[in-house]
């Protein structure tokens, strides 16, 4: 950072287990916010080493299954000093000119939250078309929270990976992509989506029961939720993302990434169905 630069009045919070194969190339691009928090989950790695050799915050998250995960545990117990919060990945890497996008945002007395993009990488190839992902990730601290969910061990995601943060306010769109290497092979991405799936079958069956609770969804969630159980669901993914969003200009990896998303959504179909016929 130039010696005339000032620190964005943002705390970025990365939630972490044992990623030292990540970190340092994510923390390094962080130098122009005022604030950097690692939070852990008892990493065994040199996770924490890393860390405090960029002079980070440690924060220790210790989850006992229940509401609230690591993200909200943070905001709720162990707040940023900074007005702003961005929730980054380890495998999420900034660059300047997102950086100089959160500068021009925060400056914005009438937006209270951002949706932010990102640039997904599958079998060594970034996807450049497909549907995009979304997150809102970068919001004034006070408010917003992540939908609140009472859970009981339903999965080991210590952390809201499908919640959404609900904003007390204008929630507005930065378009300058976050780089997001999460590329650690098939076997890594087929285990993670196996983890997904059953806590979106169990989150399935408890909106069906509970309809206020779909009133805080977003948009893209209501039409997920409204017709996750459905034999078309997983098809409709496959052909919207390759096809209307253009993910076959990514070649075989944009091919491979809505193949292995459709086996996804009919995973979760398919547990709902399980779940249904058990509870008959």
């Amino acid at each position: 950072m130039p010696d005339n630069a000032v620190s964005l009045p943002v705390t970025v919070a990365v939630p972490v287990k044992n990623e030292e194969s990540s970190l340092a190339r994510c923390l390094e691009r962080l130098v122009r916010f005022a604030e950097i928090v690692v939070i852990d989950s008892g990493s065994t790695d040199r996770t924490h080493e890393i860390a405090e050799s960029f002079g980070a915050r440690i924060v220790d998250f210790h989850w006992d299954g229940k509401y609230p995960k690591k993200r909200n545990w943070f905001l709720l117990n162990d707040p940023p000093s900074q007005p702003w919060v961005l929730f980054l990945d380890a495998d999420e890497f900034v660059d300047d000119a997102f950086c100089d996008a959160v500068a021009n945002a925060i400056s914005s007395e009438r937006i209270d939250g951002y949706w932010l993009t990102y640039t997904n990488y599958f079998l060594g190839h970034p996807l450049r078309h497909g549907l995009a992902q979304r997150k809102l990730a970068l919001f004034r601290v006070g408010k917003a929270l992540y939908e609140k969910i009472d859970e009981d061990g339903w999965s080991r995601l210590d952390m809201e990976i499908h919640e959404h943060p609900i904003v007390d306010g204008v929630v507005g769109e930065l378009n300058v992509p976050i780089d997001h290497r999460d590329d650690r092979g098939v076997a890594r991405f087929l285990e993670k989506h196996i983890d997904y799936a059953r806590w979106e079958a169990k989150r399935y069956a408890k909106l069906q029961g509970d309809p206020k609770a779909a009133q805080q969804l977003t948009r893209r969630q209501r039409f997920k939720y409204r017709h996750l159980a459905s034999w078309w669901y997983s098809g409709f993914y496959f052909f919207y993302t390759y096809v209307v969003k253009l993910g076959l200009l990514d070649g075989h990896a944009g091919y491979h990434y809505a193949a292995y998303k459709a086996w996804y959504f009919r995973t979760i179909r398919l547990l709902i169905r399980e779940r249904a016929s058990d509870t008959q």
